[in-house]
């Protein structure tokens, strides 16, 4: 859908477009902007990583260009750190202007399988520790940890509150937490419940 309707855009115009978004969109089911709808406890584990000497990333099945344009202000993951799904860019003069804009054609998707293929080509090393919660996920997981060799972390952060945030797992249309959650228990990977083990849902103001 992205790629249809912002096709044929500058790449600063879609900047502009996400930048404006961001700022006056809101949560139907909170009222607030999606920039306050961040996870206190994400945010701290990130910040621990950081002070520990850890490079963090955002790995999304999103679209890279959607992403980027915030992420260094709420999460602190600067834009060479995001790694996404993407369109087609071309670079042409336009009016004597050097200029990326936007084909309507698929690039890369960064789901599934296809994120740790985003990851070797975008990062070029196999991660230390990977999170998810999702089935799209999944093969993310399993190439960060499954390997010999050296101790490698993988998290599953299960959506389990509806009252404070959303519950969904193996049923779910979107988001779907199944196959990744059956994988947890083999590979060890952690579980977090999120209405039991998380005494702040949201970044605190």
């Amino acid at each position: 859908l992205i790629m249809e309707t912002h096709a044929d855009m500058t790449h600063d115009e879609f900047q502009k477009v996400v930048s404006e978004w961001i700022a006056t969109a809101r949560d139907p089911k909170f009222n607030k902007p999606y920039t306050e709808l961040v996870y206190q406890p994400m945010l701290e584990l990130l910040a621990y990583l950081r002070a520990n000497g850890f490079k963090t990333f955002i790995v999304s099945g999103g679209g890279i260009e959607f992403v980027r344009p915030w992420a260094e202000q709420v999460y602190g993951v600067p834009p060479e750190q995001v790694v996404g799904s993407s369109i087609k860019t071309q670079f042409e003069m336009r009016d004597g202007t050097p200029t990326l804009f936007r084909l309507p054609q698929v690039n890369f998707i960064d789901d599934k399988a296809g994120k740790p293929v985003g990851i070797n080509a975008h990062i070029g090393r196999r991660p230390i520790a990977a999170f998810g919660n999702s089935d799209g996920d999944l093969e993310m997981l399993q190439w960060t940890t499954m390997t010999g060799g050296s101790v490698r972390f993988g998290m599953i952060i299960h959506h389990t509150d509806a009252d404070r945030e959303y519950a969904y797992d193996r049923k779910s249309e979107f988001g779907r937490l199944d196959k990744a959650l059956d994988a947890a228990a083999i590979n060890n990977w952690t579980v977090v419940d999120m209405k039991a083990d998380w005494k702040e849902i949201f970044l605190e103001k």
